[in-house]
């Protein structure tokens, strides 16, 4: 006859199980939720209000393909012990290596601009304070934070951050969605040809498969690594464990990243296209018009999940500009050293936020910035993509650890859906 276990020792078990989870959470759960920026707020807001729930299921669409990509990006850090542009320098010929890095980096500096605009109109709606003080502090406080904390104490406050996306599930409950057409909409897509449902659905891939997240996963991986005092010999290969821990991380992640998509596009459905309201082309517009439809305490969650996404999503944009082009010219540098002995790579990191609070001050127009940022992107996800899927299906750079077959197939149908969308959004 089979013993049961007490209560208290299945109870303690499963809380055990429960913190090793937690504790395997890490790279993937920050690069997912970092995808949430304001400019990706900006752009899932747009989505809801222009096309109601119609737009609901491009979460379920994007969940695979984000996991693909990122699931990939993380085994190529773990296995090879080198970040994505450190691999591209020793597997392609230089040109290629610094075409995807200057694309990269010049779509981030835009969109630093753009997300650090909205995190100065976000705070300047809730105190009455000008965004032109509030944008250069919150770039002086990123620079702070990144400049004086170590890699552990970082990530540990980026896995907190992560909690502030929490907000957008709130915001969706005080705004009386229509649950029942919101459900139908989510699994029983209804496509329209017109040109501006196609713009928006392309930019939602855009702005949700974005490559700075490539970038960073990939290298956050070896940071991890680096943090445990592996050279780059003790950092090649991955166990089982850890293959495991990565699937559970990215696979958190990223549903977490179209989970909270797929709650702003609800939220402003709910409100502002139920109310008329189809044209906006920012968070800021979206926030002041969900207060008088959806009450203050709505408001208040979305503008301070904004400011909080920024103060998430920003480092990273300017952390993957530091990675590519520190391994790109084969620096030495990590977020796991101290300023002074990676000058060059925490120069790279000032700069990009300089650059993009400076764009603020330049007068240029947010929703153009916005444009270009996803051209910019748009035009580098497929070949990154393809090359990533290359090199995680070669033996000489993965040795076993190869994409399995499941992994491989929804890589290559990324790159096909990613290509066209990109040439779709060039076209309209």
């Amino acid at each position: 006859m089979k013993m049961e276990a007490p209560r208290g020792l299945r109870q303690a078990a499963k809380q055990s199980r429960f913190a090793r989870y937690c504790a395997g959470l890490g790279p993937g759960l920050v690069t997912g939720c970092a995808d949430d920026d304001p400019s990706g707020i900006s752009t899932y807001s747009m989505a809801g209000a222009a096309a109601g729930y119609g737009l609901s299921w491009t979460a379920l669409l994007s969940l695979p393909l984000m996991i693909s990509v990122q699931m990939m990006c993380g085994r190529l850090g773990m296995v090879t012990g080198r970040g994505l542009a450190g691999v591209i320098q020793v597997r392609y010929p230089r040109w290629v290596l610094w075409s995807a890095c200057l694309l990269l980096i010049t779509a981030n500096v835009i969109n630093i601009a753009a997300d650090l605009g909205g995190m100065g109109q976000g705070a300047e709606l809730v105190t009455g304070i000008s965004s032109l003080i509030w944008t250069p502090l919150f770039t002086a406080v990123m620079i702070g934070f990144l400049f004086w904390s170590s890699y552990r104490q970082i990530a540990r406050i980026f896995k907190w951050l992560t909690l502030v996306l929490l907000a957008y599930v709130g915001t969706a409950f005080l705004a009386h969605v229509d649950w029942r057409t919101a459900v139908a909409a989510t699994f029983v897509p209804r496509i329209s040809w017109s040109r501006e449902y196609l713009a928006l659905l392309l930019g939602i891939l855009g702005t949700t498969i974005s490559p700075y997240l490539f970038f960073w996963q990939a290298s956050q991986e070896v940071e991890e690594e680096r943090a445990q005092g592996r050279n780059l010999a003790q950092r090649r290969g991955a166990s089982n464990a850890e293959l495991r821990r990565l699937r559970a991380d990215t696979m958190t992640g990223m549903f977490a990243s179209n989970l909270i998509m797929y709650f702003i596009i609800l939220t402003t459905a709910a409100t502002l296209h139920a109310h008329g309201t189809t044209d906006i082309q920012t968070a800021r517009q979206a926030a002041e018009a969900l207060r008088p439809l959806a009450g203050r305490g709505a408001y208040w969650l979305f503008t301070l999940g904004l400011i909080g996404t920024g103060m998430l999503g920003v480092p990273v944009l300017a952390g993957s500009c530091a990675y590519s082009l520190t391994e790109a010219a084969a620096w030495r540098g990590s977020l796991e050293k101290k300023p002074r002995q990676a000058r060059k790579f925490y120069g790279v990191l000032a700069a990009a936020l300089i650059l993009g609070c400076g764009i603020d001050f330049a007068g240029l127009d947010a929703v153009k910035m916005l444009f270009w940022s996803a051209v910019l992107n748009g035009a580098l996800a497929p070949p990154l993509i393809l090359l990533i899927i290359l090199l995680t299906n070669s033996p000489d750079v993965m040795g076993e650890r190869v994409n399995p077959p499941l992994l491989r197939a929804l890589g290559w149908i990324t790159f096909v859906i990613m290509a066209a969308a990109t040439v779709g959004m060039l076209i309209a």
